[in-house]
């Protein structure tokens, strides 16, 4: 008898407990969930969850039935609404399973908090919010033991995920490499078989980039027996998810019969599952090897479809792809204004997902395929905005295209006859080139808005006046006295505001703690509340801040990250709260999980959710000074 078969013959118990059979059902449906019958397991579910989008009945059960049916319900939401592309079916899942968290934690349930924490990961990489799903993962691995090596093995695998769908081809193979002798020990062909196509994935696109046949053969292998080990789990899913990932390495190669050949094995699984994601991908797979084959018209109509697919659910990053695959099909065609539309829309797309590779691989998209049809100043303004996105990048592929497109930029101003008709090569360096071109456009760009950053960053077309900002502040420090003069926002040792003409004795500036271990975030959000002439004390480390807000310094504000080593933001908010003199200190929390009610709970003053809310950041800090000073 099969474990499924023989939990579901423990359900017909009529003695069972309310509590005793809903653990039941919820282990029931981990079991099919582990099959890839998503449907099954929530009708396995019973009376306590029915319908994707509505929480589960909880009345009656336990704090921990309750954590593993919200827990259970996240997961599948997730999985259901990626696979039928149900729009907010991430964000839903976001809520149950931090839900489930919240349980968890109060419980003391170390490996059940890890576990939840490990599928809430696996929801921000659906949306292309890699950070998060970092941070999440990060502090899964941090609380498991060694004896729980099955949930270690299962955190790592979506570690390495993230790494490769954000091109760290190199980062996902050191994290694969290490984490081999777990999946050595392991009995479940699932996580094997994961193992071994991600393995696949990494060597595959690593093989490409660095021109080395031995991985592109390893690859090979390790679908081999990721398939086997699919098949053993009766997980028909990820047979066709294999399938698909064979098809991009025989496109690679060149073998575009193979190609189609296992694309339309893909397509016919999961058409038998119903799963329109996965078939937007073998579509979006399927366009780039009829752009290889030089069949245009045909590509184009396949990278359309999938994108009409995609359109419908929250799968960003995968939407970006496409969108960039449709680009470059209509500028072959002859489309230029279209190509263009679509590709602006991947950047986009992949920016508000987080998904910063993404959109930087689209910006270079757009120079390689409309530089033609492009002006001199709007190609050298892409190719920094190029540049700014990819300035993390580890993927050295990715790299050689930046700068491929940089000296062709640079090329067609040595054809313009005002540039200057000669280059010395042996004191040539392409940074510094592009680094001066960028700031001939900022300049221009500011000269014409007034100093106006807000303007010039349209101009300019960067996703906001922060972007600027931040690189003025570390690459052009030399035009900063070309923006316009920030009047500081002063307010008199009374809580009164000062007039202009009172004297600078009489004030201080505007103090802010912010909390946040994310760099790249801490140091965009440190820029823009500069610009506003506050003064920013940061710190990366929830034990250090409780330290900071426990002293006797002074702020006018504290502004949280929930997602913190140590102590995470709600503590620091509630230990704030617990102080007589940050009683009345106004804060603000942000994180990109959904946590807003619990932290409006613990007495915060307004929640921010990450990224889409980060521009909010100055308006929300200006009104609630101003609602302290009334």
């Amino acid at each position: 008898m099969s474990a499924t078969k023989e939990l579901l013959h423990q359900l017909a118990d009529p003695n069972l407990s309310i509590n005793q059979r809903a653990q039941l059902r919820c282990q029931v449906a981990s079991q099919l969930e582990g099959e890839g019958d998503y449907d099954a397991a929530r009708a396995a579910m019973g009376e306590l969850w029915q319908v994707v989008g509505e929480r589960p009945l909880l009345e009656g059960l336990d704090e921990d039935t309750k954590g593993a049916v919200l827990l259970r319900a996240g997961v599948l939401t997730g999985w259901i609404g990626s696979a039928k592309q149900i729009s907010g079916a991430q964000e839903t899942a976001k809520n149950l399973i931090s839900e489930s968290i919240a349980i968890f934690e109060a419980l003391h349930e170390n490996s059940r908090v890890a576990e939840a924490q490990i599928d809430l990961g696996y929801c921000y990489w659906r949306e292309g919010a890699f950070d998060e799903g970092r941070v999440m993962l990060r502090e899964a691995l941090s609380r498991l033991r060694d004896s729980d090596i099955e949930l270690r093995a299962k955190a790592l695998l979506r570690s390495a995920l993230i790494e490769a769908a954000a091109n760290r081809h190199n980062d996902a193979l050191r994290i694969h490499t290490e984490a081999a002798h777990l999946f050595q020990h392991l009995q479940s062909h699932l996580l094997q078989g994961s193992f071994h196509n991600e393995f696949a994935i990494v060597l595959k696109n690593l093989g490409a980039a660095e021109n080395r046949e031995d991985y592109i053969d390893r690859a090979l292998i390790e679908y081999a027996a990721a398939s086997y080990h699919f098949e053993q789990a009766g997980h028909i899913r990820y047979q066709a998810c294999v399938e698909n990932n064979l098809a991009m390495l025989f496109w690679k190669a060149h073998r575009f019969a193979d190609a189609h050949e296992h694309l339309d094995r893909a397509q016919m699984l999961f058409t038998r599952l119903k799963d329109s994601v996965h078939l937007a991908q073998v579509d979006e797979t399927r366009a780039r090897v009829l752009l290889a084959e030089d069949r245009v018209v045909d590509a184009e109509k396949v990278a359309r479809r999938a994108v009409r697919t995609l359109e419908k659910g929250d799968e960003q990053s995968l939407l970006a792809e496409a969108l960039t695959t449709l680009g470059i099909s209509l500028a072959r065609l002859g489309h230029p204004e279209r190509a263009r539309s679509a590709l602006e829309r991947a950047i986009d797309v992949a920016q508000q997902a987080g998904d910063v590779e993404g959109a930087g691989n689209a910006a270079l998209t757009m120079i390689e395929q409309l530089g033609a049809y492009r002006s001199q100043d709007d190609l050298a303004a892409t190719v920094a905005r190029a540049k700014m996105l990819l300035e993390r990048t580890r993927d050295m592929a990715t790299v050689w295209r930046l700068a491929n497109c940089a000296c062709n930029v640079l090329s067609s101003f040595h054809a313009n006859p005002g540039f200057p008709p000669s280059v010395d090569w042996t004191n040539f360096s392409l940074e510094p080139e592009v680094l001066r071109y960028e700031a001939h456009f900022i300049r221009l760009a500011l000269k014409d808005s007034d100093g106006r950053v807000t303007r010039a960053a349209g101009l300019l077309d960067l996703s906001g006046h922060q972007a600027l900002q931040f690189i003025l502040k570390n690459r052009h420090k030399n035009l900063l006295a070309d923006r316009t003069p920030i009047r500081p926002r002063k307010r008199s040792f009374t809580g009164e505001q000062e007039s202009v003409s009172d004297s600078a004795s009489e004030t201080r500036t505007i103090k802010i703690l912010h909390v946040e271990d994310n760099e790249t975030v801490a140091g965009m959000i440190k820029e823009t509340l500069e610009s506003e002439d506050w003064q920013v004390e940061a710190c990366a480390d929830g034990a250090e801040a409780l330290e900071r807000i426990t002293s006797d310094a002074h702020y006018d504000l504290l502004l949280l990250d929930y997602d913190l080593p140590g102590l995470n933001g709600i503590e620091l908010l509630q230990r704030a709260r617990a102080l007589v003199h940050r009683q009345e200190v106004p804060v603000i929390v942000l994180s990109g999980t959904a946590v807003e009610e619990e932290v409006m709970r613990a007495g915060a003053d307004a929640f921010l959710c990450k990224p889409e809310d980060i521009s909010s950041v100055v308006e929300t800090i200006s009104r609630l000074l101003d609602s302290a000073e009334d």
